[in-house]
């Protein structure tokens, strides 16, 4: 908690059964949830945008989100957290939310838990009116069938996975170590803006290089300049020409988000170790090189106080890495040149599955590229290949892990070998993750980067990820095995990424919806 309540309150409210007092500063109900009263199962995902769901609460029973909500307008009026609802029933939804692999990082899930439970206690049963409700959430990770399965799970018995294994599976997945468990549905994930010392500043980007800071998230971006982000309606393009050539299939992509939900964050104290940004699970590869930590480590140490640098929803966007769009061709025997933005390890990452491909980097203005992002380079090689041949046959990730995939009319068929499972549930999560993601990133995703090299879409809405309704139903086979356990999710990824280009007919630019 970070402020006491005033003793002079201009308006009250309830919250979570407990009548509290305010002054009325202009804060949003999210800033006073989590800064004045400490609740941080409340997560800022976007704010102030609104889009990503991430910061829901009821507000007499009603789901609002409340990094868009002026604390002042529900004055008098009862707020219910995921903290404020029953303990019996909080525990139902974690226990329905593990069993069925429905959250992995955990950053989404209290404000899915909780418009879950609004929707559930106004008496609705449907499986389909809950997909629509999750129109104004953003997961990134489950690919929302396996948080529908939840759904349908609530109240049917305790969550009988081993901690140990499952958290093990998650790891492989993941790429760093990860919880698995009630904790982790219940927002108590050790995320670094929700585990920071009391007394910590708040530093944000501003823009030019430099960080505001203030007491407060609020007081760090009036003294950043934070300018809320927008979306751009000029359509996005892929900015690489392909090759010269007479190829039997051709591909050019466009620049995607990797979207992880906890933006880029990370606390130190004075002459101490900066925390994790990574705090459960690996943001996809995208915050593996994260400035964040460097950056509060050196504020802590100029300011002599903790200091959490927390980037925005826009700062991430701007800032973090992308995928590097790619343009290729390639022959039936294999053998082609792919174009890709200039990143280090690419063509040793598209070696490794595709030997036969010429490797060309090119310099094109944009925001930074890596190849830690999932199966960056690799996974498009493998759909040239898959194009190019008319089939996607087993595709054998570089770290071991195998994968077939169908996509027709009827959804998405994957097999998967990777070892040992060692829990079939979270695996089988991972899969239908990487299933929805690859799904997503061939039909619809692109970000506008201008002439410039600027990000002009900031919105989690302007990234265009594939909502709950609009995802084809995932059956995910695991192919039993008790070797060494590896990665599996990747091989799934990229499998399904090339056979739902296959099944849209290989248009050569992606997204196809465009």
């Amino acid at each position: 908690m970070r402020h006491t309540p005033s003793v002079d309150p201009e308006f009250s409210l309830t919250v979570d059964g407990r009548e509290v007092a305010f002054d009325d500063d202009g804060s949003t109900l999210l800033d006073l949830l989590r800064e004045r009263l400490g609740i941080t199962s409340v997560k800022d995902g976007c704010s102030p945008q609104g889009q990503c769901g991430c910061c829901t609460v009821l507000v007499d029973g009603q789901p609002r989100v409340s990094c868009v909500t002026p604390a002042r307008r529900v004055a008098g009026r009862n707020i219910t957290t995921l903290d404020g609802l029953p303990e019996s029933e909080q525990r139902a939804w974690a226990d329905a939310f593990c069993s069925t692999g429905g959250s992995q990082c955990g950053f989404c899930t209290p404000g899915i838990v909780v418009r879950l439970a609004g929707l559930r206690a106004s008496g609705e049963t449907d499986r389909e009116r809950a997909a629509r409700a999750l129109h104004a959430h953003l997961c990134r990770c489950t690919g929302w069938q396996t948080i529908l399965e939840a759904w349908d799970a609530y109240g049917t018995g305790a969550w009988t996975g081993d901690p140990v294994l499952a958290a093990r599976r998650a790891e492989l997945e993941g790429g760093v170590p990860q919880a698995v468990g009630p904790d982790v549905v219940l927002g108590r994930g050790g995320f670094a803006a929700d585990t920071a010392p009391d007394d910590h500043l708040v530093a944000v980007p501003d823009g030019s290089g430099g960080f505001g800071i203030g007491e407060t998230v609020a007081e760090a971006r009036v003294a950043a300049g934070k300018v809320q982000g927008r979306r751009t309606t000029v359509p996005a393009r892929p900015p690489l020409d392909l090759p010269p050539g007479d190829w039997a299939a051709t591909l050019r992509t466009s620049w995607v988000e990797p979207a992880y939900l906890e933006t880029d964050a990370a606390w130190c104290v004075p002459g101490g170790e900066p925390s994790s940004p990574l705090a459960n699970g690996g943001a996809f590869g995208g915050k593996s090189r994260s400035s964040a930590p460097t950056e509060a480590r050196s504020l802590a140490d100029e300011h002599g106080r903790p200091v959490l640098m927390l980037y925005a929803r826009e700062d991430t966007v701007r800032l973090g890495p992308k995928r590097p769009p790619v343009a290729g061709g390639v022959d039936a025997d294999g053998r082609g040149v792919l174009r890709v933005a200039r990143t280090s390890g690419i063509d040793a990452a598209v070696a490794r599955v595709a030997p036969g491909l010429v490797v060309e980097e090119v310099d094109i203005a944009g925001p930074p590229t890596s190849v830690d992002l999932r199966a960056a380079g690799w996974a498009e090689a493998v759909a040239l290949l898959a194009a190019a041949r008319g089939e996607v046959g087993t595709v054998i990730a570089p770290d071991g892990g195998t994968a077939t995939a169908q996509v027709d009319a009827d959804g998405i068929r994957i097999t998967v070998g990777c070892g040992d499972p060692l829990d079939e549930t979270v695996l089988r999560s991972y899969c239908v993750g990487a299933a929805h993601m690859a799904w997503s990133w061939v039909t619809s995703e692109s970000l506008v980067v201008d002439d410039e090299g600027t990000v002009q879409d900031l919105t989690v809405r302007s990234f265009d990820v594939v909502r709950a309704t609009e995802t084809p139903s995932i059956e995910v086979v695991i192919e039993p095995d008790d070797s060494e356990p590896c990665n599996g999710s990747d091989a799934v990824f990229a499998a399904v990424a090339a056979a739902t280009w296959l099944n849209r007919g290989a248009p050569e630019s992606w997204p196809t919806a465009t």
